[in-house]
Protein backbone atom coordinates (compact mmCIF):
# COMPACT_ATOMS: atom_id res chain seq x y z
CA UNK A 1 0.00 0.00 0.00
CA UNK A 2 1.92 3.22 -1.44
CA UNK A 3 0.25 6.52 -1.00
CA UNK A 4 0.94 8.24 -4.49
CA UNK A 5 1.17 11.81 -4.87
CA UNK A 6 -1.21 11.82 -7.66
CA UNK A 7 -4.30 9.85 -9.16
CA UNK A 8 -6.87 9.87 -11.77
CA UNK A 9 -9.53 9.67 -9.53
CA UNK A 10 -8.73 13.27 -7.95
CA UNK A 11 -6.09 14.05 -5.34
CA UNK A 12 -6.48 14.85 -1.77
CA UNK A 13 -3.31 16.50 -0.24
CA UNK A 14 -2.24 13.86 2.31
CA UNK A 15 -1.29 15.68 6.01
CA UNK A 16 1.79 17.25 6.38
CA UNK A 17 1.58 16.22 10.08
CA UNK A 18 1.07 12.28 9.04
CA UNK A 19 4.25 11.71 11.87
CA UNK A 20 2.01 13.09 14.23
CA UNK A 21 -1.24 12.10 13.57
CA UNK A 22 -0.08 8.38 12.55
CA UNK A 23 2.39 7.26 15.24
CA UNK A 24 1.16 9.15 18.48
CA UNK A 25 5.07 8.93 19.57
CA UNK A 26 7.16 9.81 16.30
CA UNK A 27 8.46 13.22 16.15
CA UNK A 28 8.53 13.01 12.27
CA UNK A 29 12.49 12.71 12.43
CA UNK A 30 15.00 9.49 12.47
CA UNK A 31 16.41 9.48 15.81
CA UNK A 32 20.54 8.58 15.69
CA UNK A 33 21.50 5.18 15.96
CA UNK A 34 23.87 3.79 18.66
CA UNK A 35 26.77 2.04 16.95
CA UNK A 36 26.16 -0.97 19.23
CA UNK A 37 22.58 -1.15 17.42
CA UNK A 38 22.09 -5.19 16.41
CA UNK A 39 21.91 -5.15 13.14
CA UNK A 40 17.59 -5.78 13.06
CA UNK A 41 17.24 -2.43 14.32
CA UNK A 42 19.87 -1.04 11.72
CA UNK A 43 17.78 -2.46 9.45
CA UNK A 44 14.24 -1.17 10.08
CA UNK A 45 15.30 2.54 10.67
CA UNK A 46 17.51 2.17 7.22
CA UNK A 47 13.86 0.66 5.59
CA UNK A 48 12.28 3.45 6.96
CA UNK A 49 13.75 5.88 5.36
CA UNK A 50 13.60 4.03 1.93
CA UNK A 51 10.01 3.98 2.10
CA UNK A 52 9.42 6.98 2.21
CA UNK A 53 11.53 8.12 -0.17
CA UNK A 54 10.35 5.53 -2.91
CA UNK A 55 8.07 2.49 -3.52
CA UNK A 56 8.72 -0.82 -2.63
CA UNK A 57 6.78 -4.10 -3.48
CA UNK A 58 5.05 -5.67 0.17
CA UNK A 59 5.33 -9.51 1.01
CA UNK A 60 2.04 -9.74 2.20
CA UNK A 61 -1.12 -9.11 0.23
CA UNK A 62 -2.62 -5.78 0.44
CA UNK A 63 -4.45 -3.83 -1.69
CA UNK A 64 -3.04 -0.04 -2.72
CA UNK A 65 -4.55 2.91 -0.32
CA UNK A 66 -4.48 6.19 -1.89
CA UNK A 67 -5.74 10.03 -1.12
CA UNK A 68 -8.89 10.02 -3.60
CA UNK A 69 -11.89 11.19 -3.79
CA UNK A 70 -15.08 9.99 -4.22
CA UNK A 71 -17.08 10.01 -7.61
CA UNK A 72 -19.29 11.82 -6.50
CA UNK A 73 -17.31 14.74 -4.57
CA UNK A 74 -17.30 18.19 -6.77
CA UNK A 75 -13.25 17.46 -7.13
CA UNK A 76 -13.71 14.40 -8.74
CA UNK A 77 -12.67 13.70 -12.63
CA UNK A 78 -16.49 12.19 -12.75
CA UNK A 79 -18.01 15.40 -11.99
CA UNK A 80 -19.74 15.35 -14.73
CA UNK A 81 -21.72 12.67 -13.68
CA UNK A 82 -23.18 15.02 -11.40
CA UNK A 83 -26.04 16.40 -13.78
CA UNK A 84 -27.36 12.84 -13.76
CA UNK A 85 -27.18 12.48 -9.44
CA UNK A 86 -29.27 15.83 -9.15
CA UNK A 87 -31.64 14.69 -11.45
CA UNK A 88 -32.16 11.36 -9.19
CA UNK A 89 -32.78 13.98 -6.03
CA UNK A 90 -35.12 15.74 -8.36
CA UNK A 91 -37.34 12.79 -9.21
CA UNK A 92 -37.56 11.20 -5.38
CA UNK A 93 -38.33 14.44 -4.38
CA UNK A 94 -40.96 14.46 -6.68
CA UNK A 95 -42.28 11.51 -5.20
CA UNK A 96 -42.65 12.01 -1.97
CA UNK A 97 -44.11 15.29 -2.33
CA UNK A 98 -46.60 13.26 -4.57
CA UNK A 99 -47.07 10.43 -1.53
CA UNK A 100 -47.52 13.06 0.80
CA UNK A 101 -50.56 14.63 -1.29
CA UNK A 102 -52.30 11.64 -1.99
CA UNK A 103 -52.15 10.80 1.92
CA UNK A 104 -53.35 14.15 3.02
CA UNK A 105 -56.37 13.28 0.51
CA UNK A 106 -57.08 9.69 1.25
CA UNK A 107 -56.24 9.24 4.93
CA UNK A 108 -55.58 13.47 6.23
CA UNK A 109 -51.73 12.51 7.17
CA UNK A 110 -48.86 13.16 4.58
CA UNK A 111 -47.26 9.74 6.06
CA UNK A 112 -48.02 6.30 7.06
CA UNK A 113 -46.45 4.93 9.92
CA UNK A 114 -46.56 1.06 9.79
CA UNK A 115 -43.09 1.09 9.08
CA UNK A 116 -41.72 4.39 11.26
CA UNK A 117 -43.09 1.56 14.10
CA UNK A 118 -41.14 -1.01 13.26
CA UNK A 119 -37.71 1.54 13.08
CA UNK A 120 -38.76 2.76 16.11
CA UNK A 121 -38.96 -0.58 18.66
CA UNK A 122 -35.92 -1.56 20.57
CA UNK A 123 -33.68 1.42 20.05
CA UNK A 124 -32.19 1.73 23.13
CA UNK A 125 -31.29 -1.65 23.63
CA UNK A 126 -30.05 -1.90 19.70
CA UNK A 127 -28.11 1.10 20.74
CA UNK A 128 -26.39 -0.29 23.85
CA UNK A 129 -26.03 -3.80 22.42
CA UNK A 130 -24.07 -2.44 19.53
CA UNK A 131 -21.71 -0.45 21.71
CA UNK A 132 -20.93 -3.25 23.79
CA UNK A 133 -20.40 -5.57 20.63
CA UNK A 134 -18.09 -2.64 19.37
CA UNK A 135 -16.13 -2.58 22.27
CA UNK A 136 -16.06 -6.62 22.75
CA UNK A 137 -14.03 -6.51 19.94
CA UNK A 138 -11.31 -4.50 21.29
CA UNK A 139 -10.63 -8.10 23.31
CA UNK A 140 -8.03 -8.84 19.98
CA UNK A 141 -5.77 -6.33 21.30
CA UNK A 142 -4.61 -7.55 24.86
CA UNK A 143 -4.32 -10.92 22.83
CA UNK A 144 -1.97 -9.73 20.42
CA UNK A 145 -0.13 -8.22 23.38
CA UNK A 146 -0.12 -12.04 24.78
CA UNK A 147 0.87 -13.40 21.85
CA UNK A 148 3.88 -11.13 21.06
CA UNK A 149 5.56 -11.72 24.10
CA UNK A 150 4.89 -15.13 24.89
CA UNK A 151 7.81 -17.49 24.07
CA UNK A 152 5.96 -21.35 24.07
CA UNK A 153 2.76 -21.91 22.86
CA UNK A 154 1.09 -18.95 23.11
CA UNK A 155 2.78 -17.81 20.14
CA UNK A 156 1.23 -17.10 16.91
CA UNK A 157 2.28 -19.61 14.83
CA UNK A 158 1.95 -22.30 16.88
CA UNK A 159 -1.58 -21.57 18.76
CA UNK A 160 -2.11 -18.15 18.54
CA UNK A 161 -4.03 -18.09 15.47
CA UNK A 162 -5.98 -21.46 17.18
CA UNK A 163 -6.84 -19.00 19.69
CA UNK A 164 -7.93 -16.36 18.09
CA UNK A 165 -9.96 -18.50 15.48
CA UNK A 166 -11.87 -20.15 18.70
CA UNK A 167 -12.36 -16.60 19.91
CA UNK A 168 -13.71 -15.32 16.72
CA UNK A 169 -16.41 -18.09 16.37
CA UNK A 170 -17.99 -17.85 19.97
CA UNK A 171 -17.74 -14.04 19.54
CA UNK A 172 -19.63 -14.77 15.70
CA UNK A 173 -22.14 -17.56 17.32
CA UNK A 174 -23.08 -14.71 20.56
CA UNK A 175 -23.49 -11.65 18.98
CA UNK A 176 -25.35 -13.49 15.33
CA UNK A 177 -28.19 -14.95 17.91
CA UNK A 178 -28.60 -11.71 20.17
CA UNK A 179 -31.23 -10.26 18.51
CA UNK A 180 -33.39 -13.23 18.34
CA UNK A 181 -32.52 -14.15 21.66
CA UNK A 182 -34.29 -10.56 22.51
CA UNK A 183 -37.06 -10.87 20.03
CA UNK A 184 -36.14 -8.00 18.38
CA UNK A 185 -37.80 -6.58 14.84
CA UNK A 186 -36.31 -8.07 11.44
CA UNK A 187 -35.27 -4.53 10.93
CA UNK A 188 -33.24 -4.48 13.93
CA UNK A 189 -31.99 -7.92 13.41
CA UNK A 190 -31.19 -6.92 9.87
CA UNK A 191 -29.22 -3.71 10.71
CA UNK A 192 -27.43 -5.91 14.07
CA UNK A 193 -26.57 -9.01 12.27
CA UNK A 194 -25.18 -6.99 9.16
CA UNK A 195 -22.93 -4.61 11.44
CA UNK A 196 -21.92 -7.78 13.20
CA UNK A 197 -20.53 -9.26 10.04
CA UNK A 198 -18.31 -5.95 9.49
CA UNK A 199 -16.78 -6.00 12.76
CA UNK A 200 -16.05 -9.40 12.31
CA UNK A 201 -14.03 -8.84 9.02
CA UNK A 202 -12.33 -5.77 10.97
CA UNK A 203 -11.22 -7.79 14.06
CA UNK A 204 -10.22 -10.89 11.79
CA UNK A 205 -8.21 -8.59 9.67
CA UNK A 206 -6.69 -6.49 12.57
CA UNK A 207 -5.59 -9.74 14.38
CA UNK A 208 -3.91 -12.09 11.38
CA UNK A 209 -2.00 -9.08 10.12
CA UNK A 210 -0.67 -8.00 13.37
CA UNK A 211 -0.12 -12.23 13.94
CA UNK A 212 1.94 -12.53 10.61
CA UNK A 213 3.83 -9.24 11.91
CA UNK A 214 4.69 -10.81 15.01
CA UNK A 215 6.08 -13.40 13.30
CA UNK A 216 8.03 -11.66 11.06
CA UNK A 217 9.77 -9.45 14.02
CA UNK A 218 10.96 -12.64 15.54
CA UNK A 219 12.06 -13.88 12.34
CA UNK A 220 13.72 -10.11 12.20
CA UNK A 221 15.00 -10.22 15.85
CA UNK A 222 16.46 -13.69 15.44
CA UNK A 223 19.07 -12.88 12.39
CA UNK A 224 20.82 -11.17 14.80
CA UNK A 225 22.60 -14.48 15.52
CA UNK A 226 22.28 -15.80 12.27
CA UNK A 227 23.94 -18.97 13.50
CA UNK A 228 20.85 -20.34 14.99
CA UNK A 229 17.88 -18.48 12.71
CA UNK A 230 16.50 -19.40 9.64
CA UNK A 231 17.62 -17.94 6.66
CA UNK A 232 14.66 -19.39 4.37
CA UNK A 233 14.14 -16.57 1.63
CA UNK A 234 11.09 -14.62 2.71
CA UNK A 235 7.43 -15.81 1.43
CA UNK A 236 6.21 -13.57 -1.68
CA UNK A 237 2.32 -13.25 -2.28
CA UNK A 238 0.92 -12.20 -5.08
CA UNK A 239 -0.21 -9.13 -5.14
CA UNK A 240 -2.29 -6.61 -7.66
CA UNK A 241 0.70 -5.56 -9.54
CA UNK A 242 2.87 -9.01 -9.65
CA UNK A 243 -0.27 -11.76 -9.99
CA UNK A 244 1.06 -12.48 -13.59
CA UNK A 245 4.87 -12.76 -12.82
CA UNK A 246 6.01 -16.26 -11.47
CA UNK A 247 8.66 -16.80 -8.55
CA UNK A 248 11.72 -18.66 -9.74
CA UNK A 249 13.41 -19.69 -7.15
CA UNK A 250 16.75 -20.70 -8.80
CA UNK A 251 17.35 -17.26 -10.03
CA UNK A 252 16.85 -15.90 -6.28
CA UNK A 253 19.71 -18.20 -5.23
CA UNK A 254 21.68 -17.20 -7.87
CA UNK A 255 21.38 -13.50 -6.82
CA UNK A 256 22.12 -14.19 -2.96
CA UNK A 257 25.15 -16.81 -3.74
CA UNK A 258 26.86 -14.71 -1.25
CA UNK A 259 25.58 -15.81 2.51
CA UNK A 260 26.23 -12.17 3.27
CA UNK A 261 24.88 -10.50 0.90
CA UNK A 262 21.74 -12.88 1.40
CA UNK A 263 21.18 -12.04 4.65
CA UNK A 264 21.15 -8.53 4.48
CA UNK A 265 18.77 -8.49 1.61
CA UNK A 266 16.19 -11.04 3.79
CA UNK A 267 16.97 -8.47 6.88
CA UNK A 268 15.53 -5.99 5.07
CA UNK A 269 13.08 -7.68 3.45
CA UNK A 270 11.81 -8.58 6.77
CA UNK A 271 12.23 -4.82 7.91
CA UNK A 272 9.83 -3.77 5.25
CA UNK A 273 7.11 -6.06 6.17
CA UNK A 274 7.23 -4.35 9.59
CA UNK A 275 6.78 -1.22 8.20
CA UNK A 276 4.21 1.24 7.21
CA UNK A 277 3.42 2.07 3.76
CA UNK A 278 3.93 6.05 4.50
CA UNK A 279 7.28 4.54 6.00
CA UNK A 280 6.37 6.55 9.86
CA UNK A 281 4.76 3.61 11.72
CA UNK A 282 6.86 0.37 12.78
CA UNK A 283 5.42 -2.68 14.34
CA UNK A 284 4.77 -3.09 17.18
CA UNK A 285 4.21 1.03 17.98
CA UNK A 286 0.83 0.25 16.81
CA UNK A 287 -0.51 -1.94 19.38
CA UNK A 288 -2.12 0.38 21.01
CA UNK A 289 -5.82 1.21 22.33
CA UNK A 290 -5.91 4.62 20.56
CA UNK A 291 -4.81 3.06 17.25
CA UNK A 292 -6.83 0.31 17.28
CA UNK A 293 -9.75 2.65 17.85
CA UNK A 294 -9.00 4.56 15.16
CA UNK A 295 -8.81 1.45 12.91
CA UNK A 296 -12.68 0.55 14.23
CA UNK A 297 -13.54 4.18 13.52
CA UNK A 298 -11.98 4.04 9.96
CA UNK A 299 -13.82 3.62 6.71
CA UNK A 300 -12.21 -0.13 5.84
CA UNK A 301 -12.42 -3.42 6.58
CA UNK A 302 -8.60 -4.03 5.53
CA UNK A 303 -5.75 -3.48 8.69
CA UNK A 304 -2.79 -1.43 7.66
CA UNK A 305 -0.18 0.05 9.92
CA UNK A 306 -0.84 3.53 8.59
CA UNK A 307 -3.44 5.32 5.92
CA UNK A 308 -3.08 8.26 3.96
CA UNK A 309 -5.05 11.58 5.79
CA UNK A 310 -6.47 14.61 5.01
CA UNK A 311 -4.68 17.68 6.67
CA UNK A 312 -8.30 18.63 8.07
CA UNK A 313 -11.83 17.77 9.02
CA UNK A 314 -14.21 19.53 6.65
CA UNK A 315 -17.39 20.25 9.42
CA UNK A 316 -19.53 21.46 6.27
CA UNK A 317 -19.27 18.39 4.84
CA UNK A 318 -19.70 16.16 7.59
CA UNK A 319 -22.87 17.44 8.55
CA UNK A 320 -24.01 17.47 5.21
CA UNK A 321 -22.96 13.59 4.85
CA UNK A 322 -24.81 13.41 8.35
CA UNK A 323 -27.98 15.21 7.22
CA UNK A 324 -27.76 12.61 3.64
CA UNK A 325 -27.67 9.62 5.93
CA UNK A 326 -31.13 10.26 7.90
CA UNK A 327 -32.43 11.86 4.42
CA UNK A 328 -31.73 8.46 3.05
CA UNK A 329 -33.17 6.62 5.76
CA UNK A 330 -36.31 8.74 5.30
CA UNK A 331 -36.81 8.00 1.67
CA UNK A 332 -36.02 4.20 2.24
CA UNK A 333 -39.11 4.07 4.85
CA UNK A 334 -41.31 6.13 2.09
CA UNK A 335 -40.35 3.74 -0.71
CA UNK A 336 -41.16 0.95 1.66
CA UNK A 337 -44.32 2.00 3.13
CA UNK A 338 -45.72 3.32 0.04
CA UNK A 339 -44.79 1.06 -2.65
CA UNK A 340 -43.74 -2.46 -1.19
CA UNK A 341 -45.63 -3.18 1.98
CA UNK A 342 -48.81 -2.66 0.18
CA UNK A 343 -48.04 -4.69 -3.00
CA UNK A 344 -47.05 -7.45 -0.89
CA UNK A 345 -50.07 -7.56 1.16
CA UNK A 346 -52.22 -7.17 -1.36
CA UNK A 347 -51.08 -10.03 -3.26
CA UNK A 348 -50.85 -12.33 0.17
CA UNK A 349 -54.64 -11.63 0.44
CA UNK A 350 -55.14 -12.36 -3.22
CA UNK A 351 -53.20 -15.94 -2.88
CA UNK A 352 -55.47 -17.32 0.26
CA UNK A 353 -58.46 -18.24 -2.13
CA UNK A 354 -56.99 -18.95 -5.06
CA UNK A 355 -56.06 -22.63 -6.20
CA UNK A 356 -55.31 -22.25 -9.83
CA UNK A 357 -51.52 -22.05 -11.02
CA UNK A 358 -52.03 -20.27 -14.12
CA UNK A 359 -53.39 -17.58 -11.61
CA UNK A 360 -51.03 -17.67 -9.12
CA UNK A 361 -48.73 -17.38 -11.73
CA UNK A 362 -50.45 -14.06 -12.96
CA UNK A 363 -50.44 -12.39 -9.35
CA UNK A 364 -47.01 -13.26 -8.91
CA UNK A 365 -45.90 -11.41 -11.74
CA UNK A 366 -47.75 -8.48 -11.49
CA UNK A 367 -46.48 -8.47 -8.06
CA UNK A 368 -42.94 -8.63 -9.10
CA UNK A 369 -43.93 -6.02 -11.89
CA UNK A 370 -45.04 -3.47 -9.56
CA UNK A 371 -41.81 -4.24 -7.39
CA UNK A 372 -39.25 -3.90 -9.94
CA UNK A 373 -38.82 -0.27 -9.95
CA UNK A 374 -39.55 0.41 -6.15
CA UNK A 375 -36.67 -1.98 -5.46
CA UNK A 376 -34.29 -0.45 -7.80
CA UNK A 377 -34.60 2.85 -5.63
CA UNK A 378 -34.25 1.13 -2.00
CA UNK A 379 -30.98 -0.62 -3.72
CA UNK A 380 -29.54 2.55 -4.89
CA UNK A 381 -30.52 4.48 -1.77
CA UNK A 382 -28.77 1.72 0.08
CA UNK A 383 -26.04 1.86 -1.45
CA UNK A 384 -25.55 5.59 -1.52
CA UNK A 385 -26.16 5.77 2.44
CA UNK A 386 -23.55 3.18 2.94
CA UNK A 387 -20.87 3.49 1.05
CA UNK A 388 -21.36 7.72 0.28
CA UNK A 389 -22.82 9.02 3.42
CA UNK A 390 -21.83 6.47 6.21
CA UNK A 391 -18.33 5.68 5.35
CA UNK A 392 -17.84 9.16 3.92
CA UNK A 393 -18.98 10.69 7.70
CA UNK A 394 -16.75 8.25 9.05
CA UNK A 395 -14.06 9.01 7.12
CA UNK A 396 -14.16 12.83 7.70
CA UNK A 397 -14.29 11.96 11.50
CA UNK A 398 -11.31 9.89 11.35
CA UNK A 399 -9.40 12.03 8.42
CA UNK A 400 -9.18 9.24 6.53
CA UNK A 401 -8.37 10.22 2.81
CA UNK A 402 -9.36 7.11 0.55
CA UNK A 403 -12.78 8.13 -0.24
CA UNK A 404 -13.46 5.47 -2.82
CA UNK A 405 -15.41 2.98 -1.10
CA UNK A 406 -17.22 1.14 -3.95
CA UNK A 407 -14.16 -0.79 -6.17
CA UNK A 408 -14.97 -3.84 -7.21
CA UNK A 409 -14.32 -5.12 -4.30
CA UNK A 410 -16.22 -8.11 -5.07
CA UNK A 411 -13.20 -9.33 -7.50
CA UNK A 412 -11.73 -12.49 -5.84
CA UNK A 413 -9.64 -12.72 -9.01
CA UNK A 414 -6.62 -11.06 -7.73
CA UNK A 415 -5.17 -9.85 -4.37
Amino acid sequence: MVLRAQNEEGGLKPSQGVDLMQSGISSGRSTPLPLDAPPSVKSISSVRKQVRAQQKQRLFPTIDYAARVSHFDPKSDYRDFRGFFVLFWIGLAIMVLTTMLRNIKDTGYPLRVQVWALLTANTWQLGLSDIVMVGSTGLCLPMQWLFRRSTGWMRWKNCGVLIQSVFQLAWLVLWINWPFMLNWTWTAQVFFTLHTLVLLMKMHSYAFYNGHLSNTERRLSALDNPENASTAAAVRYPTSSNKGDSFDVATEEKKHEDEKEALNQLRDDLALELTSPLGHVTYPQNLTIANYADYVLCPTLCYELEYPRTEITQWADLFYKTLAVFGCIFLLTITSEEFIVPVLHESALRLEGIDSWSEMGLILAESISLLLFPFMVTFLLVFLVIFEYVLGAFAEITGFADRHFYSDWWNSCDW
